[in-house]
């Protein structure tokens, strides 16, 4: 039970942190006082929620002029700039798609701010279809989807103004580029499904009330639009009469059947089929309840292929015919295995990429369940890919680890054969660098693994600079790949540690569910005791070690410097989940209680979200460490005052000269589409102030 107590606001005196030289922003503090399970508790920042207000604003203006100040007097900033660019600036080519006469592909020519993308011909005669760098001046609307018709004559592709989740969708002629009607706006959380040539299946929630970058959304409802009528004529489909906050449809390959999916949470979801070669079919139900994730990646005729980790935590692919399709008649075509199952089609084939100590394996299966072949990897790390059409001759797969820039393959499914078909040059020596896994014990013995990369010959001397990255939510499995921006911190004698805490999806369901509501300690602690393996190992030492997480590892990185603050010398949360009595008021929080637990659910759930919330765990006295919060302005995903709360806690109450300081991108949100200028300047200033309060006055010399 709530109750929200709001009292007349007052100002309080701009903050000086201890001894710190810095003078941050002066920051209003309100009296509002929320009534948990008879527990008073107070948010004198509630008014930084109000992203709309001036004041807002204005407090956004003031913190970044404070910031960019600090940066802009680094000495080495500048050069850590010119060498990211260097390195960043490589053609950058995505693998091909034939839709109908052409084939599509995104490229990039180095820093572009955008991918472009081009077609060819029959002839190979090449040009550009769709360019994004043209949609802004300043770089910050991005493309957000782009699919075809079945004949490939039709287009129609979503943008993002800002960083926004909230899409329109533009539908044009896909020969001759030309727009064909208005544009359709509103639209979230969606893909773009087309039926035949006559129109498609988007998903969107009504506009909320008040701004549509905070408020709740959280009936979303699956529409068709026909093509040549206007967006107020789309029919609701799915979800106009159950409340549900997450609602998705698609269209089998062969245009028989359109499947939706629903659900209330980020995990489990309802599963449903409709004929759409029958004028007026019923929408038939095949999982009733929200207990596992299902989702049907295949059909033959009216043979249903899905994969579920119903009765199989790790996942497995079932197979059902719709005429009875409940789950009480699967039959297994992929088993279970021990290891974490992720299938794709294409070319005729099923393929089974499965996660094994959080790197890939990927089995060739035939359409009778038959096992063809494992097929070799380039190396240790991970794989993606694999999909297409049935009648595709090739397909193409890319592999990636913490030292291996991305490379696309081209894969022949019957011969069994890859090839080389993109790899990047990029300035960076790979052999000059290795990758260890281990396997570290967190604090109630659990096995956690962690991948550590570096230049070879490092010194195990405590005094390596070294960034901790970890996420720990949402089954969400964090594997090798590369990054120039860590390429940069490793040339520059840095450590580089991911390790793969609970709560992700590494080991399949029963890894994620232990690191969940009352349970979610245990990602604090793997975290912790990762940072604590660094340190005894000596690869670093306290000093010399630094935090990175974003989103759900936002929240991380605050719960660790909270609770640990002697453990790390730099904390760097972006986007992060901070005000956990508040999350799910805002835009499709409510959706991530499966993971989180609520306030409102019991008193049991109020106090531990409050115990670790890091927002509310923020105390007077305490020397935190160094720490840059990260966050956009347009962020409708983690609202960004979930970030300016934190930041004002946090400069109010630091003791000592560490600085505390927030980074607020403008115009940008949770950071799909950030233009590629922004992402270089944003990874710059990370790692420069990093170094900088590590105590590097230069870049070490190469």
């Amino acid at each position: 039970m709530k109750k929200t107590i709001i009292l007349m606001a007052i100002t309080t005196a701009g903050i000086s942190l201890g001894q710190s030289k810095i003078k941050y922003p002066e920051t209003k503090k309100g009296e509002t006082v929320d009534v948990y399970f008879d527990t008073k508790v107070s948010d004198p920042f509630r008014w930084l929620e109000d992203d709309k207000s001036a004041e807002t604003g204005a407090w956004v203006k003031a913190q970044n002029e404070v910031t960019y100040g600090y940066l802009n007097q680094i000495p080495f900033r500048d050069a850590l700039k010119q060498r990211m660019e260097k390195l960043w600036n490589y053609e950058k080519i995505g693998a091909p798609s034939i839709e109908g006469k052409f084939t599509y592909f995104s490229k990039n020519n180095g820093l572009q701010n955008q991918s472009v993308i081009y077609r060819k011909d029959s002839n190979g005669k090449e040009e550009v279809f769709l360019d994004p760098n043209t949609f802004s001046k300043d770089g910050t609307t991005s493309l957000g989807g782009l699919d075809f018709s079945k004949d490939g004559t039709k287009a129609a592709y979503a943008i993002s103004e800002g960083g926004s989740d909230w899409r329109k969708v533009i539908i044009i002629d896909a020969i001759s580029k030309k727009v064909l009607e208005d544009t359709l706006v509103d639209v979230k959380f969606s893909g773009i499904s087309w039926h035949g040539n006559e129109g498609f299946y988007y998903s969107s929630y009504e506009k909320p009330k008040g701004s549509e970058l905070s408020a709740k959304t959280d009936q979303h409802k699956l529409y068709f639009h026909k093509l040549g009528t206007s967006q107020k004529e789309d029919k609701v489909i799915f979800g106009a009469d159950e409340k549900r906050r997450y609602v998705g449809g698609y269209v089998t390959e062969d245009d028989h059947y359109l499947v939706i999916s629903a659900a209330n949470s980020t995990y489990g979801n309802e599963l449903y089929i409709k004929d759409l070669k029958t004028t007026d079919s019923p929408v038939v139900t095949i999982v009733d309840n929200f207990n596992s994730d299902n989702s049907i990646i295949e059909n033959e005729g009216t043979k249903l292929f899905i994969e579920t980790d119903l009765n199989a935590p790790n996942k497995r692919v079932v197979t059902v015919d719709v005429s009875n399709p409940k789950p009480e008649n699967w039959k297994d075509f992929i088993a279970e295995t021990q290891n974490i199952l992720s299938p794709a089609t294409g070319g005729g084939f099923f393929f089974a990429n499965y996660t094994k100590d959080a790197v890939s394996l990927v089995q060739q299966y035939d359409y009778n369940g038959k096992l063809i072949r494992e097929i070799k990897l380039p190396a240790v790390g991970t794989a993606a890919g694999f999909g297409g059409k049935k009648e595709d001759k090739t397909l193409y797969y890319s592999f990636t680890n913490y030292t291996t820039p991305g490379t696309i393959f081209s894969f022949e499914p019957k011969s069994g054969k890859s090839a080389i078909y993109e790899k990047p040059k990029v300035d960076f020596k790979t052999d000059d660098y290795e990758s260890k896994q281990v396997f570290y014990t967190s604090k109630d013995g659990t096995k956690i693994p962690m991948i550590i990369t570096y230049k070879k010959g490092i010194k195990l001397d405590g005094k390596n600079p070294t960034i901790l990255y970890g996420y720990g939510g949402f089954n969400i499995s964090l594997t090798p790949s590369f990054s120039i921006a860590n390429a940069v911190w490793m040339e520059n004698g840095g450590v580089y540690a991911v390790a793969n805490l609970r709560g992700g999806g590494e080991y399949g369901k029963k890894w994620h569910d232990a690191g969940t509501k009352l349970q979610k300690q245990n990602v604090f602690d793997d975290f912790i005791a990762a940072a604590e393996y660094l340190i005894t190992q000596k690869y670093t030492s306290s000093d010399f070690l630094a935090i990175r997480g974003g989103s759900n590892g936002g929240l991380l990185v605050g719960a660790t410097m909270t609770q640990r603050p002697d453990l790390i010398k730099v904390a760097l949360p972006a986007v992060g989940v901070m005000d956990m009595l508040r999350y799910n008021a805002f835009t499709a929080g409510a959706g991530w209680s499966y993971d989180y637990g609520t306030a409102q659910d019991n008193k049991e759930m109020f106090e531990y979200l409050k115990g670790y919330s890091p927002v509310h765990n923020v105390k007077k006295g305490v020397n935190y460490p160094a720490t840059m919060v990260t966050t956009g302005d347009h962020d409708d995903r983690v609202v960004p005052a979930h970030s300016f709360k934190f930041a004002s806690e946090l400069q109010e109450k630091q003791t000592g000269n560490n600085p505390v300081l927030i980074r607020i991108d403008v115009k940008a949100g949770h950071g799909a589409g950030k233009s590629v200028a922004a992402t270089i300047q944003e990874n710059v200033d990370i790692q420069a102030f990093t170094l900088y309060n590590m105590g590097f006055k230069a870049l070490p010399k190469k």
